[in-house]
């Protein structure tokens, strides 16, 4: 379970990366822990400093892959790291409700020119797609085909990835790094008590956000399911999280056996995660 020192201990001292942590330092089945300096979530890195990118370039980071859809990268596209891969593995978590929405919803909640979730917020909150997308969110993500099939090819990506760091990041590094997050660490044999706990630690990072455009929501009338949107668009929905985990087991078996499914990960592939990034 991650605890406040740990929290702390795991986020990277970048200035213009959000969210940027490190998977290192989590204790996993059998008293072992996670390396550091191996796997690190983040949000996007178009606003990073050149300490930033030469941090990166020291730890060193040889893989990033970027989950945005060409929508959120539209003025938002990364800095380059030198020395690092690149690779696009665009997974769209708004599902369904994002296909049957009219054109000119997509452009509200999206924006026209650049994907800003904080300047849409206000109408998302009151728009039935938006609060559809927030409540479907996690399950689109974890037994959506097309979501699986690219979480899959992440997973074949760091099992493949023999030196140096894995950075793995979406746009505010929470929901689609999230549960990229919680493969990862069920993989590596983390329990459910720390799986959740990382993927909650973003709300700390987006909590006065949160705070801020709830308050502007009830304002305008907003009750709990018009927070909820607030909530999955500016933090993570933790309770959301841990619906679909206990759907995962309902549906699979175990989280084992969803790995083994469609993540498409073998015993030997998960001898080698833990060989690597275990200590």
């Amino acid at each position: 379970m991650a605890t406040t020192a740990l929290f702390s201990q795991q986020l990277l001292p970048v200035k213009g990366i959000v969210n940027a942590r490190d998977l290192g330092g989590y204790e996993v089945e059998g008293g072992r822990h996670v390396r550091t300096g191996k796997l690190i979530r983040a949000a996007h890195l178009a606003d990073a400093t050149d300490a930033d990118i030469a941090s990166l370039v020291s730890m060193p980071v040889t893989l990033v892959v970027d989950f945005r859809t060409d929508v959120d990268l539209k003025g938002k596209a990364n800095r380059d790291v030198p020395g690092a891969r690149y690779v696009n593995l665009p997974v769209d978590a708004s599902g369904n409700a994002a296909a049957t929405a009219s054109e000119e919803e997509i452009k509200k909640v999206t924006g026209r020119k650049k994907f800003e979730v904080k300047k849409v917020i206000m109408f998302a909150a009151f728009n039935e797609k938006a609060k559809t997308i927030a409540r479907e969110m996690y399950p689109t993500l974890l037994f959506n085909p097309d979501c699986q099939q690219q979480f899959a090819r992440f997973l074949r990506l760091v099992v493949e990835a023999e030196d140096g760091a894995v950075l793995y990041h979406c746009t505010q590094g929470k929901d689609r790094t999230g549960i990229a997050s919680a493969l990862l660490l069920a993989a590596l044999g983390a329990s459910r008590g720390t799986i959740i706990a990382d993927f909650d630690a973003t709300n700390k990072i987006y909590e006065k956000d949160v705070k801020k455009y709830s308050r502007r929501v009830r304002f305008w009338g907003g009750k709990e399911e018009e927070i909820a949107v607030v909530k999955a668009f500016l933090g993570c929905n933790t309770d959301n999280f841990i619906n679909a985990l206990d759907s995962v087991d309902q549906k699979y078996g175990s989280m084992e056996a969803y790995l083994k499914g469609p993540m498409g990960l073998t015993e030997e592939d998960i001898r080698v995660l833990r060989e690597r990034y275990l200590i």
